[in-house]
C-alpha cells in the first residue's frame, strides 16, 4: 500500500535529486570531447597518459607514479614545459598544437629529492 511521504522528505529527494542530475552535467561539460583520443603508457616508475586530437594538438598531460609516492612530476611536449612538486599524480592542461614529423612526443618525469628517477614518452601517430 501506498502512504504519502511528508512534505520535508519530498523536498529532500528532490534536492538530492537535482543535486545528482547537476552534478552529471558539469561531469559531462568537463570531460574530453568525443573527438579527442586517448594514449598511455607506463614505465618503472611513472605512467604518462595524453589527451590530444589529431596528430598535433595535444590537450593534456598526466603523469602518475605507480607506487603513490609522491615526487617532482613533469610533463613536456615540443616547448612546453610543466612541473608540479609534492604529488604522487598531476594533470597539466597544455591546449595547444605542436608540428613533429613523423611522431609528437609527449613526455613525463619524475624526480626525487633532487635526483633524476625516470622520463617516459608517449608517442602520437
Amino acid at each position: 500500500m501506498y502512504t504519502r511521504q511528508p512534505v520535508s522528505k519530498r523536498r529532500r529527494l528532490a534536492t538530492v535529486s537535482a543535486s545528482l542530475a547537476a552534478a552529471c552535467a558539469l561531469g559531462v561539460v568537463t570531460a574530453v570531447p568525443a573527438s579527442a583520443e586517448v594514449k598511455s603508457t607506463c614505465g618503472t616508475y611513472i605512467c604518462v597518459a595524453t589527451a590530444y586530437q589529431g596528430r598535433d594538438y595535444v590537450q593534456d598531460i598526466t603523469v602518475t607514479t605507480r607506487e603513490g609516492l609522491p615526487g617532482t612530476l613533469r610533463a613536456f611536449v615540443g616547448d612546453y614545459r610543466g612541473s608540479k612538486a609534492g604529488v604522487s599524480q598531476y594533470r597539466f592542461v597544455v591546449n595547444r598544437e605542436f608540428r613533429a614529423y613523423p611522431k609528437l612526443a609527449v613526455c613525463g618525469g619524475l624526480d626525487r629529492s633532487g635526483r633524476f628517477i625516470e622520463n617516459h614518452c608517449v608517442l602520437i601517430p
